[in-house]
């Protein structure tokens, strides 16, 4: 077939089907630009490819078959012409590639202006060439010249990587663009990445670890450029990546890791290890911290198998006293764990007391009582029972009641100090176990002597102030305190059912107070304490005398007066400030002040200093505003200021 050497109109743009490829014919005059990784096909009427080109064009691949004729619609002579192609693309992570030539003329192959491939001679039949070669991971730039001198003309030209896995051994490039999105609705995380630029490319991987964790696990595979995983609803916080992997297996490296915060909705585990012991009146029930746990509940059954029943609020701790149990009868236990986003754990496994005790403890053995100063000391063996929980002792005049009802005591001996002297006192001990029950009495009768030689002390005035009530009193005249350890103050609300000792004073003292006066009408009495002989304790009591007291009547101090001394500076000098009462709490005597800083000052708990007056000293920790906070403490007739004194300044 002749070779045509006519052209369709210079202003057209024309498509040229070839046998493999396909291409865009532009007029000679347009510049053309082929997008990567389409080739640039140049056309030239010489075998040098000298001068401005006859035609341009992109092609997508290079396979063509002219024959005898020319290419359709370039100006060609009739042998004699070349074409090149050239195409600049990105190779991504690079590796090895495999390079195919056929040509009949001559053709030439370069990699960045390199020649790897030359069959360049006038021949009749077509020649082959296939070259492997590494190619550098970016961007590099192929050219195939194609010259056809004389006879009949064709070309053929691929590069392709290979994928066999014994000889690609190169990591694809890790994926760009990672990016991660979270819906607590579904729980669910999305991943999405931009498209990778390796030509072997075979899809790519998605991997998650927990935070803190350096395992990853692959959750996803695809081909797409996202993915989606349903990470545990735990709270905790997950992290992703993705890692593409080529035809030969080999995996990139991972993306930056994407973070996902999960909502919580796993419930902690059931706590283990309930148990359940009996006390005195009350059912202990303790069990095993669970992991994630906030709180737990304890809940109750009179059966194992039975309905349970919520018996406390939400606990902190990892123990509950169960206090309204009946302790005469058998009670299961279980426990629920509550996290901080409230999901509740199932119950645990039932923990019990066990049948109830109904036996009672063997009596104690060996008890005495001595009468003395500081009281009546009873002492005892204990019983010889396991299961003691402790002792009960009454007390009280030979052929009274006991009006307050039995001591508790956990050890083996009880000092009743608030015994009156020359009174018989009967004790009545017995052991108490886990369950309440009661061993036999074992008793014995004490006499609190009273000492001679001792003084009568007499009550002369009753008077309340802000630390207490204030007894005073004298002693008769010629009285000799030779004998006196001490003087002991004795209070009642109603004299006609009993007193109590509440405060003590040395020898040669003439007041004593009772500090934890309560308000209304309390009555006093005073004795003296001996020390004489080997069995010391009271005198005779004096008379009595009333104290009204009504707390609200007394007034507060007032805020005290501040003066800096010394105003210091940070790391190096100290604040030096007075400080005094206020005017109106001149006459009255303060125990102390309290007071803090806070501020560039730094910061402070409160402080405490002693006296009516005194100095304030402090380094500051930084430039800056700093304030000083000062309450007085009153005594005297005078209760604490309930307004501070507040000394604002600048530490420069």
């Amino acid at each position: 077939m002749p070779r045509s050497h006519r052209l369709r109109p210079a202003a057209a743009v024309t498509v040229l089907a070839s046998a493999c490829g396909l291409l865009t014919a532009v007029p000679a005059a347009a510049a053309v630009t082929c997008a990567s990784p389409a080739w640039q096909a140049q056309f030239y009427a010489n075998t040098s490819f000298s001068g401005t080109p006859r035609r341009t064009a992109c092609a997508t691949t290079i396979n063509e078959n002219w024959g005898t004729g020319d290419p359709p619609n370039v100006t060609l002579p009739k042998d004699n012409f070349s074409v090149r192609w050239s195409v600049t693309r990105d190779f991504g992570s690079g590796g090895p590639f495999t390079l195919t030539a056929e040509a009949r003329d001559g053709i030439r192959v370069y990699l960045d202006g390199a020649r790897k491939i030359s069959l360049w001679k006038d021949v009749s039949t077509t020649q082959k060439k296939t070259v492997n070669l590494a190619v550098p991971a970016g961007k590099h730039t192929l050219r195939v010249d194609f010259v056809a001198w004389t006879g009949s003309a064709n070309v053929k030209f691929g590069y392709a990587p290979r994928t066999d896995a014994v000889v690609d051994k190169v990591k694809p490039l890790a994926p760009a663009g990672a990016a991660v999105s979270y819906s607590a609705a579904g729980d669910k995380a999305t991943l999405s990445w931009t498209r990778n630029k390796e030509m072997d490319l075979a899809g790519y991987r998605l991997y998650r670890r927990l935070k803190g964790s350096t395992a990853w696990s692959r959750v996803a595979t695809t081909t797409a450029l996202s993915a989606t995983d349903t990470p545990p609803a735990s709270g905790a916080t997950y992290y992703y990546e993705v890692r593409a992997y080529d035809k030969a297996g080999n995996e990139s490296t991972g993306t930056a890791d994407q973070a996902v915060a999960t909502v919580d909705r796993t419930a902690p585990a059931a706590p283990r290890s309930v148990t359940a012991t009996v006390n005195a009146a009350t059912v202990r029930v303790g069990w095993q911290a669970t992991a994630d746990a906030q709180d737990y509940r304890v809940l109750r059954s009179a059966t194992v198998d039975g309905a349970y029943t919520a018996v406390s609020d939400w606990l902190s701790g990892t123990t509950y006293a169960d206090s309204a149990a009946d302790i005469k009868q058998e009670w299961f236990y279980k426990v629920t764990a509550r996290d901080a986003a409230g999901n509740v754990s199932a119950a645990s496994a039932a923990g019990t007391t066990g049948a109830p005790d109904t036996t009672p403890p063997a009596a104690v053995t060996g008890l005495t009582g001595v009468g003395g100063s500081w009281g009546n000391l009873i002492s005892w063996n204990a019983s010889a029972s396991p299961d003691v929980d402790h002792y009960e002792i009454t007390a009280s005049v030979v052929g009274e009641p006991d009006e307050d009802g039995p001591e508790i005591v956990t050890g083996t001996s009880f000092n009743d100090w608030n015994a009156p002297a020359g009174y018989q006192f009967g004790y009545r001990v017995q052991a108490v176990d886990a369950y309440g029950n009661l061993s036999p009495v074992t008793g014995v009768l004490v006499t609190r002597p009273r000492p001679a030689d001792v003084p009568v002390p007499q009550v002369t005035t009753g008077a309340p102030r802000d630390d207490g009530n204030v007894v005073s009193f004298a002693l008769p005249d010629g009285s000799s305190e030779r004998y006196v350890y001490g003087y002991r103050l004795y209070r009642s609300a109603d004299p006609r059912t009993g007193w109590t000792g509440v405060a003590f004073t040395q020898a040669y003292a003439r007041g004593i107070v009772d500090p934890s006066a309560p308000a209304g009408r309390s009555y006093y009495y005073v004795v003296a304490e001996s020390v004489q002989g080997p069995l010391p304790g009271e005198g005779a009591s004096s008379g009595t005398i009333s104290v009204d007291r009504d707390v609200a009547a007394y007034a507060s101090a007032g805020p005290p007066q501040l003066t800096v001394v010394h105003e210091g500076s940070p790391g190096t000098g100290d604040f030096v400030v007075d400080v005094k009462p206020a005017e109106a709490d001149r006459d009255h005597r303060l125990s102390g002040y309290q007071w803090r800083f806070y501020g560039a000052c730094g910061s402070t708990v409160w402080r405490h200093i002693d006296g009516e007056t005194g100095t304030l000293t402090w380094r500051p920790a930084s430039t800056g505003s700093c304030t000083l906070q000062v309450y007085a403490l009153g005594h005297y007739g005078r209760g604490d200021s309930t307004t501070a004194a507040v000394l604002n300044f600048t530490v420069s």
